[in-house]
């Protein structure tokens, strides 16, 4: 064929000519080569076509090259040539040999195209396709690892996507359900099966998911199973009709809720309703009995006796299991309609419908009974007792649970406050006994903040020469209309309100201060409260108060009860070690009248124990008591303490303490507690004309 036919032939079919010689370099371009090759054929010519390839083209040129050498055709040959302008072309070339007539190798004929625009159409769509493998492998990983179960229908209710938790939350094999299967005809599988809890139907279920769809779509369908499990369904509705169903267990959440709602209405210990259960159940029955005049309802509150001391001296495990014993014996000595409940510590209620106040004296008087019999324990037998105060609301006068509790709770004060193992029923009086109580606490308040108390001392002798060793430091309130308050009346509380801290911070600052102007050979007592020993700064404020002073640590004497040690005892023995290292000395008062004096006396080495005053009253005339100061006497010789006898207040019962042996006394045949400004006349008419080293005092 001619050349010129070729050429129209290119341009029919083909974008260009193209021919190469022997050593395959360009030997002719058609002129439409230009307009796609960005260069003007005479260039060219001359040109191997590998030159003008991109990089990475090596593969494609390594089969070109073969079929050149063996001299045979090739069709549809593609590479990336690279363009003047900097883009890379993609062209497709074909080409037959081209022989002389005598058979010499002459080069190459062939055409050529521009096939960028296809590739990149061709390449996109792979790219296409792969990112479409890719998000469809993504959405089906994501589909089989979700926690919840998942249904996809269209806008004619037929399934079309799933995945394996929804089979594994209803139980179904895997052919259960299939593409098009109408939702309808799930549920019809599902209740044959018996997935669903027994009465549920059909129609209720699929009314549950209409009901549902036309909704919000954010609140979920609870679905009971027959299993027990509860699943939440959700609905969601799709653009253009349909809808996507998630399906969660939410059976363990449910009954999480269910526990933690529990926990927050009962007792962790004893499982019985709480403070807070209490008003709710304590609601409901006052307003049944408004409305219905149901049997009086009385609320009894009750306080264990004695059962710190079993706590503290066999360990907090015997004390839970004792509380465990006894809300069990409440629980099985009420009526079933009976609410038992524990307030915390050691303190329950109980509502009961009663006939009448002595009906609720008798349950009452029942239930002391019940707790107060003996209790084993891990091996161990013990003992408590139990107070109970009474409050009681009838239909024709009106109540609220929140003024029942407090007036039960006056009532077990006052019970409290008779002794042990009482029954009280709330009186009126009790609340203005309870209006005089929150007054005197606010003046006490204000008589810390104005200064209003001050301090008396009573000295301390020691007998074997008549002479004052020591003052004991004791707080007296001032009151600006009833003059001296009793401490009596306000140190108990003091000790309930916790203002017995700062008071008894106060009553150490100044009587440190007072001592300090007393002679070297006189020491100061103060009296300690368990509140002020169980306070975190206690140590530091008794340093505080010798280094503000620049009293001898030496001169200082702490009185403790045994109430002290029973509170927190390793913590308050702790700091008790730290103060006495300290240089100060410790005592233990009232001594003879706890639980456990003896046995403190072997875990912690007291300077001093002070023999209370009940075993001193009666020594001169009865043998026993006397015989008990004579036992304490000689215990405290053996272990090296110091005996002080208080509350001496006649010439016999002096003689007779002299007789046991005692070191020490305290009481009012010496002298009363007097104010601080007497107390220097006293040491100074104490002291010879000739001996002024230690104060004496005639008794």
């Amino acid at each position: 064929m001619p050349l010129n036919d070729l050429e129209e032939l290119a341009r029919i079919a083909f974008d260009w000519l193209w021919a190469t010689d022997a050593k395959d370099r360009f030997s002719y371009l058609s002129p439409g080569a230009e307009r796609l090759l960005g260069r003007t054929p005479e260039s060219l010519i001359g040109c191997a076509r590998e030159t003008l390839a991109c990089e990475g083209e090596e593969a494609n040129f390594a089969h070109y090259r073969e079929t050149i050498a063996a001299r045979r055709p090739f069709r549809d040959l593609t590479y990336v040539y690279r363009h003047p302008d900097g883009m890379p072309r993609w062209f497709e070339i074909s080409g037959r040999p081209h022989f002389s007539p005598e058979g010499d190798f002459l080069g190459y004929r062939g055409v050529g195209s521009d096939v960028t625009e296809q590739h990149r159409t061709r390449r996109a769509l792979v790219e296409t396709h792969a990112q479409l493998s890719e998000q469809n492998r993504r959405f089906d990983a994501a589909l089989e690892n979700m926690t919840h179960g998942l249904c996809m229908f269209d806008a004619e209710q037929r399934l079309l996507v799933w995945n394996r938790r929804y089979l594994e939350i209803f139980g179904l094999p895997d052919d259960a359900v299939h593409v098009g299967m109408g939702q309808r005809a799930i549920i019809e599988t599902l209740v044959a099966l018996g997935r669903y809890k027994r009465g549920a139907t059909v129609d209720a279920i699929s009314e549950g998911t209409r009901t549902s769809l036309t909704g919000d779509g954010s609140k979920a369908v609870l679905r009971e199973l027959a299993d027990g499990r509860v699943i939440a369904v959700t609905h969601r509705p799709m653009v253009g009709g349909g809808w996507v169903a998630t399906f969660e267990d939410v059976t363990e959440r449910r009954r999480n809720e269910a526990r933690i709602i529990h926990m927050a209405r009962h007792d962790g210990l004893t499982d019985l309703p709480n403070r807070t259960r209490l008003r709710e159940i304590g609601a409901e029955l006052i307003a049944a009995l408004r409305t219905d005049a149901e049997a009086p309802l009385a609320v009894l509150m009750l306080d264990l006796d004695r059962f710190k001391p079993v706590n503290d001296s066999f360990g907090h495990a015997v004390g839970d299991a004792l509380l465990r014993a006894v809300a069990e014996r409440l629980r099985g000595h009420v009526r079933g309609r009976d609410v038992v409940a524990r307030l915390g510590g050691d303190e329950f209620a109980v509502l009961s419908r009663v006939e009448d106040a002595a009906g609720a004296a008798v349950l009452a008087e029942r239930l002391i009974e019940t707790v107060a019999a003996p209790y084993a324990l891990d091996g161990i037998t013990v003992e408590i007792g139990m107070s109970v105060g009474i409050a009681l609301a009838e239909g024709d006068i009106r109540h609220d649970i929140e003024r029942l509790l407090k007036e039960a709770d006056l009532a077990l004060y006052e019970a409290k406050t008779e002794g042990r193992g009482t029954v009280r029923l709330f009186e009126p009086q009790m609340d203005e006994t309870l209006r005089e109580r929150l007054g005197l606490e606010r003046e006490l308040r204000e008589a810390l903040a104005q200064n209003r108390f001050e301090l008396h001392y009573q000295p301390l002798v020691d007998l074997s020469g008549n002479r004052i060793t020591g003052m004991e430091a004791l707080v007296r309130w001032r009151h600006p209309e009833r003059g001296l308050v009793s401490p009596a009346l306000f140190i108990p509380l003091a000790e309930e309100t916790g203002l017995i801290v700062p008071i008894g911070e106060w009553v150490l600052h100044q009587a440190c201060r007072d001592a300090a102007a007393w002679p070297d050979t006189i020491s100061v007592a103060v009296n300690v409260s368990p509140l002020q020993l169980r306070h975190r700064g206690f140590v530091q404020s008794v340093l505080g108060a010798l280094a503000a002073s620049g009293l001898k640590a030496s001169r200082l004497e702490l009185e403790i009860t045994e109430s002290v040690l029973l509170d927190d005892t390793e913590a308050n023995l702790e700091t008790l070690h730290t103060l006495r290292k300290l240089g100060v000395r410790i005592s233990m008062d009232d001594f003879g009248t706890g639980y456990s004096s003896i046995s403190y006396l072997r875990r912690f080495p007291f300077d001093k124990i002070k023999i209370d005053r009940s075993f001193v009253r009666d020594c001169a005339a009865q043998s026993e008591a006397g015989a008990i100061i004579r036992a304490i006497v000689s215990l405290g010789a053996s272990l090296g303490i110091t005996t002080l006898v208080e509350g001496v207040e006649t010439e016999p019962q002096l003689a007779t303490i002299r007789a046991e042996g005692a070191q020490e006394v305290q009481g009012y045949l010496f002298s009363p507690p007097r104010p601080v400004h007497e107390i220097a006349v006293l040491l100074e008419a104490g002291l010879g004309s000739e001996e002024r080293s230690a104060p004496t005092l005639a008794a």
